[in-house]
């Protein structure tokens, strides 16, 4: 029998289950018995929030990593190659690697049905247990409480942000939204929370479980200058921790912070100059990812942001203001039927020039002509394409050597960029 590719066990996997999202642990934790997963690593560390998970997740495995700690990091979705989803001591997993995983899974679980998601939680899992890490970084792919991720009792549980984003899994209100990212809590285990106004479910669930909460603006937090900025925090006794005059990174310094504080509660060397390195090291593709290119023999730069929810939205829109360019900006756009397309659009509209926007290369896409019309009523220039290839192709023709291609509103809109970036790079 020829053995299945990554490609083969990725099709099979999208239909495997009858939905793409069934919440609930149960399934997913008597495969994990099956296969025998107990406790991945030394040291476990859970992330969620509403954005800002992958950034902090990289900054902490930056941090491990300096220390000498080989870290397994689990994140989703994935820009270009599922490989990017799990990550093994600063390298993307193989091929070969990832069919032996979901073999193992495929083999445990018998007549019971899981998820793409869940198929893929439960390989990573295998592989991070069977590769000897010292600490493991796990990423929440959807709420918390209910997510596959939440298997695992982790030493250390963070919460980046708490906004509205997938209402109809998680609620539309802050305070549904908090519940369900607390439920990666554990009785007596710290938990971390970078949201400067955390709703009272999130507050009240560490207090029931008598979780040392470490929370920004109390207990960790960051002050930024004009080039620099500082962190103040807590280590796990207590004592008082600060690094100064950090440089200002291209990433969230807010998340920055936290995994800082993580790190902090590990009881791990505290060595500035070598966190100060790590934190400037850290790269997160498609996250305020600036990048320049050759475009039919015309210089232009892109930026290239994952941002899909109002609150990342008025972020980068934050960004964006604090680094004025001499041109102007223009806009590639496209964004899932289910977000909340004039809260994303808002907070962006008066600083982006020109709007191109397009279908995105899934069902779930909001069609253009939808988008046309919510920026036609916010009275912004706006032109329609029938992909994400011939909206950038549009935007350079129009690009100025000055200006500045934003590209944002999905990983589906990035990784249609990162596609289009290397056909350029290859001469296409």
């Amino acid at each position: 029998m020829t053995q299945r590719t990554l490609a083969d066990w990725l099709d099979y996997l999208e239909r495997l289950h009858p939905t793409a999202i069934d919440m609930g642990l149960d399934r997913s934790r008597a495969v994990a018995a099956r296969l025998g997963l107990g406790k991945l690593a030394p040291k476990v560390v859970t992330v969620t929030g509403t954005n800002g998970k992958g950034s902090t997740c990289a900054f902490l495995a930056s941090l491990l990593r300096a220390q000498g700690k080989k870290v397994g990091v689990y994140s989703s979705p994935h820009l270009l190659r599922y490989n990017e989803r799990v990550n093994i001591d600063g390298r993307e997993a193989d091929d070969q690697s990832l069919c032996d995983a979901f073999a193992a899974v495929e083999a445990a679980r018998g007549e019971i049905s899981l998820t793409y998601f869940e198929m893929g939680t439960l390989a990573a899992f295998w592989l991070f247990q069977r590769s000897n890490l010292d600490v493991v970084v796990l990423e929440v792919g959807l709420g918390g409480r209910l997510d596959a991720v939440n298997l695992v009792d982790a030493d250390l549980a963070l919460v980046t942000s708490i906004g509205l984003d997938h209402a109809d899994w998680l609620g539309d209100t802050r305070e549904s939204v908090a519940f369900e990212k607390a439920g990666i809590f554990r009785h007596g285990v710290p938990a971390l929370c970078g949201d400067l106004d955390p709703p009272g479910p999130l507050l009240e669930q560490a207090g029931s479980l008598r979780a040392p909460l470490f929370l920004r603006g109390r207990d960790f937090d960051l002050a930024l200058g004009e080039s620099t900025w500082h962190w103040r925090g807590l280590d796990s006794t207590g004592k008082v921790l600060e690094l100064h005059d950090l440089p200002l990174l291209d990433l969230p310094m807010e998340n920055a912070a936290l995994a800082l504080e993580a790190y902090a509660l590990l009881g791990l060397p505290w060595q500035p100059a070598a966190l100060q390195d790590a934190l400037a090291a850290t790269h997160v593709t498609g996250r305020l990812d600036r990048r320049g290119a050759m475009w039919r023999g015309k210089p232009v730069t892109l930026l290239l942001d994952v941002g899909h929810n109002p609150h990342a939205a008025e972020y980068l829109a934050q960004r964006l203001m604090s680094r004025p360019i001499a041109g102007r900006r223009l806009a590639v756009f496209g964004l899932l039927a289910d977000k909340d397309l004039v809260g994303v659009l808002r907070p962006l509209q008066a600083q982006l020039a020109h709007w191109n926007v397009a279908p995105l290369p899934t069902p779930r896409t909001r069609p253009a002509d939808e988008l046309h019309a919510a920026l036609t009523n916010l009275h912004a220039s706006v032109s329609v394409h029938e992909n994400i290839a011939e909206a950038l192709d549009a935007a350079c023709e129009h690009a100025a050597a000055e200006d500045e291609i934003l590209v944002f509103g999905s990983f589906y809109c990035v990784a249609e960029a990162l596609s289009w970036l290397e056909r350029l790079a290859e001469g296409e």
